[in-house]
């Protein structure tokens, strides 16, 4: 699943290829994608004649913020965005096309058929699902650590479940979770609020700089994610733990070992990262 890296990639691509596109018309061969409004033909009928203004990431969501309009979509597994032609075959598992006056498309693609899309007034997206009930945003300004430290810290449950969980810290993802534990030299079974305010603090700063330097790179392309114009992510070439069980750790030469935290695939190193 696009985790923050990679849905911030997709925020900056779509805002290069579609701010300033009017939407002609709106077709959707698969109305469960539709969440709201419920009616298929009411979702097609509002967008007609709107036109992009900005995309923004909330999360593990994209805002794509409309005059007079917001779309919040989620790509869960495999969902992705690509910008065509309209004169270009459309692909197999393609379910909703946002036609736009200039003889051009946004495509909606969506292999695993997961992928949601809501439609609000403005403003209303913040007050409803499935934006409402998110947690912290570990890349805004305004993530700090005493923020950070009163959301996670005092939770009695192990902390790699805690940062995965979207209600306190939104968009860190089950790669990132093992980066950034092991950057701060933290096993992943470790109770959140056994942690000192200096190991805390390690998380935080190894959430952050994580994260940032995923961006960096386009995200990772694990699986099937691409970017809107159809570019893979390369931040898995620097990863250094997840993805690598039986590998030497990259800092002290421990064999990485793999398990299940939380119902999570789980990799640390057991030098790097005591479990006391």
């Amino acid at each position: 699943m696009p985790e923050l890296p990679e849905v911030e990639t997709v925020t900056r691509t779509l805002n290069q290829l579609i701010v300033g596109k009017t939407i002609e018309r709106v077709t959707v061969s698969l109305p469960r994608i539709i969440q709201r409004p419920d009616d298929v033909l009411q979702f097609a009928y509002l967008l007609e004649g709107h036109t992009f203004q900005k995309v923004e990431r909330r999360g593990k969501f994209l805002r794509l913020v409309l005059d007079g309009l917001v779309l919040v979509s989620h790509l869960r597994m495999e969902g992705r965005y690509g910008m065509y032609r309209s004169d270009e075959p459309v692909e197999k598992h393609t379910h909703v096309i946002f036609h736009f006056t200039d003889q051009t498309e946004l495509r909606y693609k969506d292999v695993r058929q997961f992928g949601t899309m809501h439609l609000f007034e403005p403003g209303q997206e913040f007050v409803m699902a499935p934006l409402n009930k998110l947690g912290l945003e570990p890349l805004d300004e305004q993530f700090t650590f005493e923020k950070f430290r009163a959301v996670i810290g005092k939770r009695a449950t192990l902390i790699k479940p805690t940062l995965l969980n979207q209600a306190y810290v939104v968009g860190i993802g089950n790669i990132y979770v093992d980066e950034a534990l092991f950057r701060a030299g933290i096993h992943p079974e470790v109770k959140a609020n056994t942690l000192s305010d200096e190991q805390l603090e390690a998380i935080y700063h190894a959430v952050i700089a994580t994260l940032q330097e995923a961006v960096e790179a386009g995200g990772s392309s694990i699986k099937s994610y691409v970017n809107g114009q159809g570019e893979m992510g390369m931040f898995q070439q620097y990863l250094k733990i997840y993805g690598r069980k039986d590998e030497p750790c990259v800092t002290c030469g421990t064999a990485i070992v793999k398990t299940v935290v939380g119902g999570r695939g789980t990799h640390y190193c057991p030098h790097c990262q005591p479990d006391s």
